[in-house]
């Protein structure tokens, strides 16, 4: 069994920055070729993707990252090589990317950005900016 595990949210103002951070342990996967994803779910909305990573060996080629459309160019996913964590940047907060944020993760697929591809996921950390 894998455990998920995300810490790191809260109530920030808008345009402040927030580090949210993600550990798998447990059975994991393959170290060398896992992919994680960090989704968020807002009140009366789908859960959406926010940023995922995938990676195959510890070489920055075999490593292959996507955001969501409404936070590329503020957000930053990345990971620690030396365990199965990543980390989720957020800068320039907007009111609207208030909601649970989730980490997942799974095994290397190339559909990394869809929620399916997810076998583990964790209890969700809340994040909200107030305007």
């Amino acid at each position: 069994q894998v455990r998920v595990v995300e810490s790191g949210g809260g109530l920030v103002q808008a345009g402040d920055s927030l580090r949210l951070s993600c550990a798998a342990s447990g059975r994991t996967f393959s170290n060398s070729a896992m992919a994680m994803g960090w989704f968020r779910q807002a009140p009366g909305k789908e859960r959406e993707l926010v940023a995922a990573i995938r990676w195959s060996g510890t070489s920055a080629s075999g490593t292959a990252i996507y955001y969501g459309r409404s936070v590329k160019g503020r957000f930053t996913i990345s990971r620690d090589n030396a365990e199965n964590t990543v980390y989720l940047q957020m800068n320039s907060l907007k009111p609207e990317d208030t909601g649970v944020y989730y980490c997942a993760a799974g095994r290397y697929t190339s559909i990394y950005y869809s929620p399916q591809a997810y076998d583990y996921w964790g209890q969700g950390t809340q994040v909200t900016v107030s305007s």
